[in-house]
């Protein structure tokens, strides 16, 4: 079984709460299958597509940076990214923890997406602007740590896709079964 599902912001990406820490929403406030497990990981900071499963082999596949699988997210970004930023993150960026692998990217218009609750915050004298871009590793924090590297720190990520597997017509919370 495979499940699709638009996390929100600010849910924890597992089914039971850390014990000692903030209480927070897990996935089980949003899905009531028996079995399943995510495939990969969202930040809590972080909303959109996630694949859970309860075939330990698919999880691998999807979640395993060996098999590169892309990953696509629209991400709202501080400032306007010229030229040389989107070619640094085409060439890959380099963290602290290595060199990141090259990734698609480009400046889009800003996408339809729900509103987010927190909203991001507005800032009159900052521009912001939205970039589409894929990777296929998930070294942690990735997306935010490579925006941040070119100059353009994270300010909204939304997983978008996962190989062709998208979140297409799915509300915030809400889940369906695709495979």
């Amino acid at each position: 079984m495979l499940l699709a599902l638009n996390k929100p912001y600010g849910v924890l990406c597992q089914f039971s709460p850390e014990a000692g820490a903030p209480l927070r929403p897990t996935l089980a406030a949003y899905v009531d299958v028996p079995g399943v497990y995510p495939a990969g990981r969202l930040d809590l900071d972080s909303e959109g597509l996630l694949l859970l499963t309860d075939d330990g082999r698919l999880q691998a596949r999807i979640a395993d940076p060996r098999f590169k699988l892309a990953k696509t997210y629209l991400v709202q970004v501080e400032g306007e990214p010229g030229d040389e930023a989107l070619a640094t993150l085409r060439r890959g960026t380099q963290l602290k923890d290595g060199m990141t692998l090259p990734a698609e990217v480009e400046r889009i218009d800003p996408p339809a997406l729900w509103p987010r609750d927190p909203p991001v915050r507005f800032r009159k004298t900052v521009a912001d602007s939205w970039l589409r871009l894929t990777i296929r590793e998930g070294k942690n924090r990735q997306v935010r740590r490579m925006t941040a590297s070119v100059g353009h720190p994270t300010l909204r990520l939304v997983r978008w896709a996962v190989g062709d597997w998208t979140l297409d017509g799915l509300a915030p919370g809400a889940w369906r079964q695709i495979g």
